[in-house]
């Protein structure tokens, strides 16, 4: 009576053999494909993963190459099919015009860009986030008066810096 093979005499060539005397090959045919060597590499390696994960079965094809080869292309078709539909809604998103920033808008954030850290984070916390003076210090970490003085001081700063930006006649 013929026993079988045990499972794991498998024929078939070895992963790590497959791996390595091919994945530069298909990173160059992916590459001249898809126009990018990281995108390439990538999506060699993720077909390499898949047929690990199936490797008892792949293993065993006449062509276990063709089959990673095979989903290395089909990631690559997927990946620029979600790509096209990005950049088909993102051009449907830009049809609509969203005005630049005002000069005033410009001017505030210049200003705000030469205030100290602490006080650029309570302006923008309390009057951009609309929180009050008890939360920006909670979560600043500081007693509220510190916040209010950060306040005080970074109010006078900007009026200082708007009114220079405006030509002093503020």
């Amino acid at each position: 009576m013929d026993e079988p093979p045990p499972a794991t005499d498998v024929t078939g060539p070895e992963f790590h053999e497959i791996y390595h005397a091919h994945f530069r090959m298909l990173t160059v045919q992916l590459t001249a494909h898809c126009g990018d060597i990281s995108q390439a590499q990538d999506l060699v390696q993720e077909a390499f993963c898949r047929a690990y994960a199936r490797w008892s079965r792949v293993r065993r094809y006449d062509d276990p190459l063709a089959w990673i080869r095979r989903v290395a292309w089909n990631l690559a078709t997927s990946r620029w099919r979600r790509v096209r539909t990005a950049q088909a809604f993102l051009r449907r998103q830009r049809e609509e015009y969203t005005e630049g920033p005002s000069p005033d808008r410009v001017a505030l954030t210049a200003a705000l860009a030469v205030l100290p850290p602490n006080q650029r984070r309570a302006v923008v916390l309390h009057y951009l986030a609309d929180l009050p003076v008890p939360e920006v210090a909670r979560q600043e970490g500081v007693p509220e008066g510190t916040v209010k003085s950060w306040l005080h001081r970074a109010r006078a700063a900007l009026a200082a810096q708007l009114s220079e930006a405006r030509g002093g006649d503020a």
